[in-house]
């Protein structure tokens, strides 16, 4: 039997939630769920597309709804409103309001009897399980994460939201010496700013406030205030042109030592042609761990610490033991 899944918004994560389920056997896209007029969406692959307003009506119909609105202010709203019908997978990433929204999720989750998984992905996600190996294995060291050069589907999400801009994309750039130095094992202490750069592309409506938008950006808590932000206003076309993508990537780097004198770096890298289709598809990995701990009867809030890991596989765990162990 097929896991019956929900696509609940139609954006760049939605798209790639789509094409990830054709290469899973074991699951089906039931539809898209959307705000918009249904009749002015064709997804790719020809599933049907519903509006948001009627998504309680499916609630039999759907095993696991993944859900791909922005972290700013959608899924802190969806995501335990969704949770009271269905089981669910967001990719919630504003690392600070974490704990919050898990708190919010569980507390639905397990009054309705649904399983759910917040903040899959890859940051918070596959770099979650970096740091958590990282730290185990050695427990004397310090662990650090450098992200890009790539595109933020969140950040960017965030500025967009912002009074008078019509588009805007924003790239995140790690601090190369900085990088450097922890990779020789120097263990330096950096603040934030000494990281990482956010470099923003901006596409304002006509008439906006630019100064008073650029000032938004900058002082942004969670996403900007902590940051050497650099802002340019550019026009759409050229946006498009030289900006359409959607790559990034990163490492975790646990930096540490045994025995008092011996020094070990251990390295965990992703690149990343889209960041939406690969953030796309873990949660879609996601969504098989949701079904399978649901049919255990778990409920509640879980992140991807708290996942075994041959639930999230497609195949049995006598076959991974025999192939990956």
């Amino acid at each position: 039997m097929s896991i019956r899944i929900g696509i609940y918004g139609y954006g760049n994560l939605g798209r790639g939630v789509e094409l990830a389920l054709t290469q899973n056997d074991d699951m089906q896209a039931v539809g898209v769920f959307t705000r918009r007029d249904p009749s002015t969406l064709k997804t790719l692959t020809g599933i049907p597309v519903y509006t948001a307003d009627e998504v309680k009506k499916y609630a039999n119909d759907i095993d696991v709804m993944i859900l791909c609105g922005g972290s700013a202010t959608d899924l802190p709203t969806q995501t335990p409103a969704l949770a009271e019908h269905f089981n669910v997978v967001d990719s919630f990433d504003t690392h600070a309001k974490i704990p919050q929204h898990l708190l919010a999720v569980d507390t639905v989750s397990k009054k309705s009897g649904k399983t759910a998984i917040i903040s899959a992905g890859w940051d918070p996600g596959m770099f979650s399980l970096a740091r958590l190996y990282g730290e185990t294995v050695l427990p004397v060291g310090e662990t650090y994460t450098f992200w890009g050069k790539g595109v933020s589907q969140g950040h960017s999400d965030a500025i967009r939201r912002i009074e008078g801009v019509a588009d805007a994309k924003q790239y995140t750039i790690p601090v190369q010496s900085a990088m450097q130095a922890v990779r020789e094992g120097k263990n330096p202490t950096l603040s934030t700013a000494e990281k990482h750069e956010r470099e923003c592309f901006v596409v304002a409506k006509e008439g906006a406030d630019k100064a008073r938008i650029e000032r938004e950006i900058k002082t942004m808590p969670n996403y900007f205030a902590d940051y050497n932000t650099t802002v340019h206003f550019i026009s759409q076309e050229e946006l498009n042109e030289k900006h359409g993508g959607l790559p990034h990537g990163g490492v975790v780097i646990r930096s540490g030592e045994t025995g008092g004198a011996h020094k070990h770096v251990v390295e965990y890298s992703l690149k990343l042609d889209s960041n939406a289709e690969f953030t796309a598809s873990v949660l879609v990995a996601c969504a098989r761990a949701v079904y399978r701990l649901n049919g255990q009867g778990v409920t509640g809030c879980k992140t991807i610490l708290d996942i075994p890991p041959v639930y999230l596989s497609g195949k049995n765990r006598e076959e991974l033991i025999e192939k990956l162990l």
